[in-house]
């Protein structure tokens, strides 16, 4: 009896060429899968950025890895699971991007700014030129929790049956993967565009962290109930994007207000 494999290629085609633009236009992009259940769509996941000349896989937290199923479902990129790299934290993952999208297939209480796969992709390309970005995909069954989200200078969504809007993960991730390589290919003649030289989100992160303790510390929020204000207050500067000298510039402010109260304490 024949026995075929059930994750063989259904249109086989030579092997493909070296990506050419890949150096340039995909290599700082991150794709950032956290707490994955299971172990074939992490593999899915590997097999569908390969195809798009993408190989930047980092895990935060997965469920199983490595794993003989993520190998199996991999079908042959092996190498981007040996080279994915396990995080044990978002922070961890995202540290040094610039810029942060977060896949979500619903709208949350606090209105994000949302793209769509290929504004997405347009954004993403254009940013890599300058340092690493991620788009980052939350779980099976919950996607991405709202601490998460908050990391998040933007969401995307893949627009789909209304009837029936779940995708798989992998299979998400195949659709951006692939708006991302069209949009690598239609940037490749195109110069450098003049960009601001923002800070990355691991930097944000820690100024968010001074804003709410500033808040704290003057009496302006309660820290039971300031979770709204300070998600609104994260959507605010997330769209501003403030570069280095602007973010000092606020945390300066930030540590004067604090000083202020102690004194007056």
């Amino acid at each position: 009896m024949e026995v075929v494999d059930r994750h063989q290629n259904i249109f086989p085609h030579p092997a493909p060429a070296p990506c050419k633009f890949r150096v340039t236009r995909l290599k700082n992009i991150r794709i950032v899968l956290i707490g994955t259940t299971h172990p074939g769509n992490i593999g899915a996941a590997a097999r569908a950025m390969k195809n798009m000349c993408l190989d930047q896989l980092y895990l935060v937290q997965p469920k199983a890895f490595p794993c003989a199923e993520a190998t199996a479902r991999a079908s042959g990129a092996d190498d981007l699971l040996a080279r994915a790299r396990v995080c044990a934290s978002l922070d961890e993952a995202l540290a040094g991007c610039r810029l942060v999208v977060g896949a979500s297939a619903r709208l949350r209480s606090v209105e994000w700014p949302q793209f769509t796969p290929r504004e997405c992709a347009g954004r993403m390309t254009a940013e890599a030129r300058l340092g690493p970005v991620a788009l980052v995909f939350g779980r099976e069954s919950s996607g991405l929790s709202n601490a998460e989200m908050d990391r998040c200078h933007y969401l995307v969504h893949i627009p789909s049956n209304k009837k029936y809007s779940s995708l798989n993960l992998s299979m998400a991730v195949q659709v951006l993967a692939y708006e991302l390589y069209l949009a690598g290919q239609a940037q490749m003649d195109q110069g450098p565009r003049p960009q601001r030289e923002v800070v990355a989100a691991d930097v944000m992160e820690g100024f968010f962290q001074h804003l709410e303790q500033t808040m704290q510390d003057i009496g302006f929020s309660d820290p039971r109930q300031s979770d709204k204000l300070l998600r609104r207050l994260r959507r605010l500067f997330n769209r501003a994007r403030p570069d280095r000298d602007e973010l000092n510039i606020l945390r300066g402010i930030l540590s004067a207000a604090q000083g202020r109260k102690t004194r007056r304490g």
